[in-house]
């Protein structure tokens, strides 16, 4: 099982924005139950997609610059960036099943 990193707004630009290959971004809070709940759920993405697609996740507490930019109203939010922009946004919890879907449609 993999761990996934963290980022923060000092290395947001060389872990996402930088990437050769798709990044799912997790912005969440500690305090968050939903965003504890989704963990589980992202380990099992980060280890199905592998080489595929990076899985990072940055805490918007600790990097409140990275979540205003990309305007991160509630968390959990998920974004995909795909050549350092993003390009899928959904917000709140997602089954395993639900994420699968959203990652998929932008790996093509």
């Amino acid at each position: 099982m993999s761990t996934i990193p963290h980022v923060s707004t000092t290395d947001f630009d060389t872990q996402v924005k930088a990437s050769p290959i798709p990044v799912l971004v997790d912005f969440y809070a500690q305090w968050c139950g939903p965003c504890k709940m989704m963990s589980p759920v992202i380990e099992k993405i980060a280890d199905q997609f592998g080489t595929k697609l990076k899985v990072v996740k940055i805490d918007t507490d600790e990097s409140p610059e990275v979540a205003t930019q990309y305007q991160i109203l509630g968390v959990p939010t998920l974004i995909i960036f795909k050549g350092g922009e993003p390009v899928g946004k959904q917000v709140g919890y997602m089954s395993e099943r639900d994420m699968q879907s959203f990652v998929t449609k932008y790996l093509s």
